[in-house]
């Protein structure tokens, strides 16, 4: 940042603190501020490969907001972003951002720094989930199941198989399946990587059989549900109307569901999630409850009509207003 990029955050954030805006700690209250409806700035779309679906969860949401009373502005994430927050000082910020920059950490340490509760996980735990390789890390050291996988150039990728085939090929830092590759056990050559995609990946083995998430919100793991697509869950199937079926809840042995909401709590707590995260996991049920491997976790999944966590707080009697209700009074800043 230039000086008088830096003079001018300097001077804004000065008006900001001499309005009285909240610049603690604490959890978002009613009546925290001076204004009788408390305001939320919803911030979506940005610069990402997910700016699509981060639109369509934002517009949602504060929709929903709208509804639970709120006075709600939409803010398109850009690079004025901090000058806009600093200059409108809502109550909260309500993230609906996804992939990088929005979910990683870097928006959080930018509404850290500014001092506005803002909604989801923090900086760290942002950018821990973010991180595939390094939330695979902390899960196993919890004690949840991870599949082997490692961290490849582009050029090792194409030139030979690094892993005995099915696996899969993905971005190390990305959402919503941007950027997937899937080789099959038959496979006899590798795959070419688009020439876009980032100069490092993962290569994980593929697990096979049926996909689940699991919905966290604060210390509750709401429910399990099941993915039914004809192929595998891509970006298509998670956002397009009909591309993939959920199951809720999930026509599964006990013992596999209570393994599942298990392992998804404890995802959220060792990652030091806030608000609502969502955990998928693949099963394979020839193996029993030993074929349950966890895949990611998302602190900030999508809201969108077609989303997984909007349906599951449906399913255990929160509506969608109540949910991202909830979600706005847990925002705060030092998360």
């Amino acid at each position: 940042m230039g000086d008088h990029e830096g003079r001018r955050t300097d001077s804004l954030r000065q008006q900001r603190n001499r309005t009285g805006a909240n610049s603690g700690s604490k959890q978002v209250k009613m009546g925290m501020s001076s204004r009788a409806t408390p305001t939320v700035t919803v911030l979506l779309g940005g610069p990402s490969a997910e700016r699509e679906v981060s639109l369509s969860t934002g517009r949602e949401c504060a929709a929903a907001l709208r509804e639970a009373g709120y006075e709600v502005t939409e803010l398109d994430a850009g690079p004025d972003v901090v000058e806009q927050l600093l200059a409108t000082c809502p109550d909260v910020v309500f993230n609906a951002l996804h992939g990088r920059w929005g979910e990683d950490g870097c928006a959080q340490g930018i509404l850290e720094w500014i001092r506005i509760p803002y909604t989801h996980s923090g900086v760290l735990a942002s950018a821990l989930a973010m991180d595939k390789t390094r939330s695979k890390a902390v899960f196993a050291e919890a004690g949840i199941p991870v599949v082997a996988s490692s961290i490849q150039s582009k050029s090792e990728i194409m030139a030979d198989h690094v892993m005995e085939p099915p696996y899969v090929v993905k971005p190390n830092n990305e959402g919503s399946s941007v950027g997937i590759y899937i080789v099959d056990s038959g496979a006899n050559r590798p795959p070419v990587i688009d020439a876009t995609m980032p100069e490092y990946l993962m290569v994980e083995a593929y697990v096979p059989g049926r996909e689940f998430t699991v919905t966290v919100m604060g210390d509750r793991a709401l429910c399990v549900t099941e993915i039914v697509t004809d192929g595998w869950y891509d970006y298509h199937a998670k956002y397009a109307t009909g591309g993939s079926h959920h199951v809720l809840p999930a026509d599964v042995p006990s013992d596999v569901t209570d393994v599942c909401l298990s392992h998804a709590l404890t995802a959220h707590r060792v990652l030091g999630c806030r608000g609502v995260s969502r955990t998928d996991f693949r099963w394979d049920e020839e193996k029993g409850v030993a074929g349950l491997i966890a895949l990611e976790t998302n602190t900030q999944p999508g809201m969108t009509p077609t989303s997984l966590v909007p349906e599951q707080a449906a399913h255990v009697g929160i509506s969608f207003p109540e949910l991202c209700d909830w979600i706005v009074k847990d925002a705060s800043c030092n998360r």
